[in-house]
C-alpha cells in the first residue's frame, strides 16, 4: 500500500514477488507519477491498482505492507485488519528476516544520514563486512541477499520506519538517536507522539544492547529510561582532537555526528586511528550542505535535506562571516518558524529568496516579527528563476545556500528531487 518513489516500495514489492507471494500494489498516484518505480517492477508478475485504493483489494489481502507515508488510521487498513490481515512495514519484515544480530540503527531529527554514513565508513575501514540502507533511497529488503550472520547492518531509520520495529518487536543491538527537535507535526499532531515513534528504536533492547544518546538534547533523560540497554552519551566537546582535526565537514552540528560515530566505535573497540582514516576520506552525503560548484567566486551549497527549521539553523551557522543568499520555504509540517527567524538575524544574510508553499507565509510573518533587515524576494513558483535570482544577488566570496527549512511537497516530488533539480540548474549556469 503506497509504492512511492523513494525505493522502499519498489524493494518491498520486488522482494515479496521473488519470494513467490501474490503481490498487488496499490497507490493513490496515477501511473504517470510513478513511472520510474513502475519501470523497475515491469519484469515481475505484479498486479497494480493505481490512482485509487479499492476496498476489495484490502478484503482479499492476507498481509498489507504499508508505506511509511500511509497513516496508521487509514480506513483501508481497518478493512484489512477486520478481515484478519496482518499489517507489516518494510522495516518490520526486514528485522524479522534478518540473519544477523549485528545491527546498528540510527534515527534522529537531523544528522541521521551523515552519522549513518560515518558509522558505515568506520566499519568498512576497520575491515568488517558491512551493509548500509534504510532512509537513504536504499531499500532494506534489497540488502538481505548480501547479509549473513557475520555482517554488520547499519540502518538509517526515519520515525516512520521505527514504527515498523513496534510491529516486529525488535530493536537494534546498538541504537543511536542523534537528537530530537520538533518535526513532522502535520503527521504526529503532538510532539509526544513523534518522540514515542523515535523510542521504538530502543524499546525492545535487552541489557546486553547499547543506547547512544546526545548528552545535550532535552529528550535524552526520557530516552535513557526507555529500555534496559546500556547508556552511552556523546557531545561535541568530548570529541577526540585527532578526529576533530581530520574532519572535512562544514558546520558545528557535524561535530556531534562525529562524536556519535566515535561513541559507536568505542563500544565496538575500533581504534582511534581507524576512525581518523575513515573521517579523512569522508565527504558530505548528497543534499546535506553539499558543495555543488563555484562560479566567479560564488559558492553554491545544496542543503535540500534541511526540511525543518532546526536543520536550516545549523546550516546558517556553518559559513562564519561569509555573506549568504539564502533560498528557503516550501510545504508546512505544522512547525514554528520563530526560532529560525531569530537565528537568521545572527547570520550574515544578504538576501532571502522564498519558494512557494504553505510554510512560506508563516516564514515571512516570522521574519517580520523578528525585524530582519535583509530583503526578501518571491515567493517563486519557478525554481530556475529563484536560483538565477540568487546568483544575480551574490557577489565574490559569497554563498548561495539552498536550505529550505520546510518540506518539498507541491513544487517537488521530495527533498531529493528538490536537491537534484538545484544541482542541475546550478550546473547549467
Amino acid at each position: 500500500m503506497g509504492l512511492g518513489t523513494h525505493g522502499g516500495g519498489v524493494g518491498t514489492a520486488r522482494y515479496l514477488a521473488q519470494k513467490g507471494a501474490k503481490v498487488r500494489v496499490t497507490d493513490l498516484k496515477p501511473a504517470s507519477q510513478l513511472a520510474s518505480s513502475l519501470e523497475k517492477l515491469s519484469s515481475l508478475p505484479i498486479e497494480f491498482t493505481l490512482g485509487k485504493h479499492r476496498p476489495e483489494d484490502f478484503l482479499e489481502a492476507e498481509v498489507v505492507v504499508r508505506n511509511p507515508d500511509v497513516p496508521k488510521d487509514s480506513p483501508f487498513l481497518k478493512i484489512a485488519q477486520e478481515n484478519g490481515a496482518k499489517i507489516e512495514m518494510e522495516s518490520s519484515i526486514f528485522f524479522e528476516e534478518l540473519p544477523s544480530s549485528k545491527t546498528i540503527g540510527i534515527t534522529g531529527t537531523k544528522g541521521k544520514t551523515t552519522t549513518t554514513m560515518l558509522v558505515y565508513q568506520m566499519l568498512k575501514e576497520a575491515g568488517e563486512k558491512v551493509v548500509v540502507g534504510g532512509n537513504l533511497e536504499i531499500s532494506l529488503l534489497e540488502l538481505l541477499p548480501q547479509i549473513d550472520k557475520d555482517t554488520w547492518v547499519v540502518a538509517e531509520l526515519s520515525s516512520w520506519q521505527t514504527e515498523g520495529l513496534e510491529i516486529c518487536q525488535k530493536s537494534p543491538h546498538i541504537a543511536v538517536i542523534t537528537n530530537i527537535f520538533p518535526d513532522h507535526l502535520n503527521r504526529y499532531q503532538k510532539m509526544e507522539k513523534y518522540v514515542e515513534a523515535k523510542k521504538f528504536i530502543l524499546k525492545y533492547q535487552g541489557k546486553n544492547d547499547y543506547k547512544v544518546l546526545n548528552k545535550n538534547n532535552p529528550y535524552t533523560p526520557e530516552l535513557a529510561l526507555a529500555s534496559s540497554g546500556k547508556n552511552f552519551f556523546f557531545e561535541k566537546k568530548g570529541l577526540n582532537p585527532q578526529i576533530r582535526q581530520a574532519n572535512p565537514l562544514l558546520g558545528e552540528h557535524n561535530l556531534e555526528n562525529l562524536a556519535a560515530m566515535e561513541t559507536v566505535g568505542k563500544i565496538l573497540g575500533i581504534k582511534t586511528q581507524t576512525m581518523v582514516r575513515a573521517v579523512k576520506q569522508f565527504s558530505s552525503p548528497p543534499h546535506r550542505l553539499e558543495k555543488v560548484r563555484e562560479i566567479k567566486g560564488v559558492t553554491f551549497y545544496n542543503d535540500s535535506a534541511a526540511t525543518n527549521p532546526d536543520a536550516a539553523i545549523a546550516a546558517l551557522g556553518s559559513f562564519g562571516k561569509k555573506p549568504i543568499v539564502w533560498i528557503l520555504g516550501g510545504a508546512d509540517k505544522n512547525l514554528d518558524f520563530e526560532k529560525l527567524a531569530t537565528a537568521s538575524t545572527g547570520a550574515n544574510i544578504k538576501a532571502a529568496i522564498l519558494l512557494n508553499g504553505s510554510a512560506t507565509p508563516k516564514i515571512k510573518e516570522a521574519f517580520e516579527k523578528a525585524n530582519t533587515s535583509f530583503p526578501l524576494f518571491g515567493p517563486f513558483d519557478d525554481f530556475e528563476k529563484a536560483v538565477k535570482k540568487a546568483y544575480r544577488l551574490a557577489g565574490e566570496k559569497e554563498v548561495v545556500l539552498l536550505s529550505p527549512g520546510a518540506a518539498s511537497f507541491g513544487m517537488f516530488k521530495n527533498e531529493f528531487d528538490r536537491g537534484e533539480k538545484f544541482k542541475k540548474i546550478v550546473n547549467s549556469l
